[in-house]
């Protein structure tokens, strides 16, 4: 088991620097990048007395908000001159296990704006030896309690949210920011290329829903949305990797192309979503919310007909 708070945060802080030395205004990093190893800590395998042995692991070597990881990834976004969002296990302090799959936003002074808890945790809580391998979010993490919130940036000219991984399968995150006025969402995410409830499920497939998700985000809500991700094989799983810029209008305007460290970027128009959220998706103008009611009132679907 690899767990590694100090390695995972001067490669952090390596990637921001680099990615700032290229013009980078706006960084994005992986989900659970601090103290790394996000597959074990979604996906562990062998027996449930494993899992619970790599809780406690991942519990000591996880971040506490403040604490000097916190220091060095904002030394880091100063140095950039930049804004960065950076995904990392969160630990509760003076708590025995508590620990959130949090998001933070860092400034070009290098102060913490703010942070974001993962609120749609996937897999299962319980060991489950009929499958290749464990998917123990729900286990390692509580579920998120800040809310989908929306910050200011570059002297409060755009609007930025945060989500994490599977969040952005849910229509509910990207709109929830854009009513809040979003206009970019930015997000980390580790997605295996196969489906622990679904083994018949091709790995293009996989790729395909992750693509579809974002730029259907981007183009109902007029927003860019930039998606981090780790890719390759760790501990004999693969990560699909697929890390994306997508634009507005929901084309992909950068896309990763390699499973090795790599940085993308893309010159953003940050005014381009204004005409999609002034027609097509003008909210004020063609929202109904009285109809939506069952959107907020209910979680699982119940047989509910009209005759």
């Amino acid at each position: 088991m690899f767990l590694d708070r100090e390695a995972s945060t001067a490669k952090a802080c390596r990637l921001i620097r680099e990615a700032g030395k290229n013009g980078a205004r706006v960084i994005g990093l992986p989900e659970g990048f601090i103290p790394a190893h996000p597959v074990w800590f979604h996906h562990h395998a062998a027996t449930s007395a494993v899992a619970n042995k790599f809780s406690v692991e991942l519990f000591k070597n996880s971040v506490e908000i403040p604490g000097p990881e916190i220091t060095a990834l904002g030394e880091a976004a100063r140095d950039a001159n930049a804004y960065v969002v950076i995904g990392v296990c969160e630990k509760m302090p003076n708590t025995i296990g508590t620990m959130f799959n949090t998001q933070v936003y860092f400034g070009p002074d290098g102060r913490m704006i703010g942070k974001y808890r993962k609120v749609h945790l996937p897999g299962h809580d319980d060991h489950r030896p009929n499958v290749p391998y464990q998917h123990l979010e729900k286990k390692y993490f509580e579920v998120g309690n800040l809310g989908f919130n929306v910050w200011k940036m570059f002297k409060d000219e755009v609007r930025i949210g945060q989500c994490i991984c599977n969040d952005r399968r849910w229509p509910e995150t990207f709109r929830v920011m854009s009513l809040k006025a979003a206009e970019m969402v930015v997000l980390g995410y580790n997605t295996p290329s196969d489906n622990v409830y679904a083994p018949h499920e091709p790995p293009y497939l996989r790729v395909f829903h992750h693509m579809l998700s974002l730029q259907a985000a981007a183009y109902q809500n007029g927003i860019w949305v930039i998606a981090t991700a780790k890719a390759g094989k760790e501990d004999g799983f693969w990560l699909h990797g697929g890390s994306v810029i997508v634009a507005p209008t929901g084309e992909i305007v950068a896309k990763g192309t390699t499973e090795e460290d790599e940085v993308i970027s893309y010159d953003c128009d940050l005014g381009l979503g204004e005409y999609i959220r002034n027609t097509t998706f003008n909210f004020a103008k063609h929202r109904r919310p009285e109809h939506y009611k069952l959107i907020s009132e209910r979680t699982g679907v119940e047989i509910d007909l009209a005759n």
